[in-house]
């Protein structure tokens, strides 16, 4: 690990590290109803020790900010926190979100999504109104792959009658309002704290675009796949894979280690 530039560069100089953060599948695992999501046991602590040393901690997610730290116990408590909910539309700091009004083609849509799914036949298809976005889940469905296969046009028809894009992501496609994703949030964000490095740790493809502003940002970076059988394009763009949300813990227990005095 210490042979990375970025993490010597963090290393170095904690105070200017920014530490980015993914939920689903990065800090909490992938599970069949996503209202059942949990981190991971030792998520919050380890992420409480790790913001007494780095400049900030923060969690970047297509989830609303106060769902992420509900299925999140400890999260509250890291110091300095900010989470970036709905691919950074809405913040959360110091126990306040805000953010702007709800846009009106999200409850449109996700009024009309239900219709949808029964024109096409499609069974154990899970909706998630996330407020700000709405999801379609095929995870519990009899045939995963192929009712994601057939939804990806009909979506994309329902996304732009409304104003809307699609995010994919692991058997799951997103209605969200455009002019946001993680790595605009992201880039933000370091300009924000005048970062000096960053680290930014994901799973999906909605992660890429947090990739690219690692790179993007010219600062010393570390990109990290939090593994899976399921996604391999962030695999092929990190300098680090670990083993899903486990492997990221021990990676974060492993920078705070070496971060400790003495």
């Amino acid at each position: 690990m210490r042979n990375i530039p970025g993490i010597q560069a963090i290393l170095k100089d904690p105070a200017g590290a920014v530490i980015g953060l993914d939920f689903d599948g990065t800090l909490a695992p992938i599970v069949p109803d996503p209202a059942a999501a949990r981190i991971h046991p030792q998520a919050g602590a380890v992420l409480a020790e790790l913001g007494r040393y780095v400049g900030a901690v923060a969690i970047v997610t297509g989830r609303p900010a106060a769902t992420a730290l509900e299925l999140g116990p400890g999260l509250a408590d890291v110091p300095g926190l900010v989470v970036l909910g709905h691919y950074g539309f809405e913040r959360w700091e110091n126990g306040r979100i805000s953010a702007p009004p709800p846009p009106p083609g999200v409850p449109r849509a996700a009024a009309e999504l239900p219709l949808l799914l029964d024109s096409l036949g499609l069974r154990g298809v899970t909706i998630e109104d996330k407020g700000r976005a709405v999801a379609a889940h095929t995870r519990r469905s009899p045939d995963p792959d192929g009712y994601l296969a057939v939804l990806r046009e009909p979506l994309a028809k329902l996304a732009e009658k409304h104003g809307l894009v699609v995010e994919p992501g692991r058997m799951v496609l997103e209605l969200r309002p455009p002019g946001m994703d993680k790595g605009h949030a992201l880039g933000l964000f370091l300009a924000e704290r005048a970062a000096r490095s960053v680290m930014f740790a994901g799973d999906d493809l909605g992660d890429l675009a947090a990739f690219d502003a690692v790179d993007a940002s010219g600062l010393p970076g570390v990109k990290v796949c939090s593994g899976s059988a399921e996604v391999t394009a962030l695999a092929e763009r990190a300098d680090l894979v670990v083993d899903g949300p486990e492997g990221v813990v021990a990676l974060l227990r492993e920078l705070c280690d070496s971060l400790q005095p003495g």
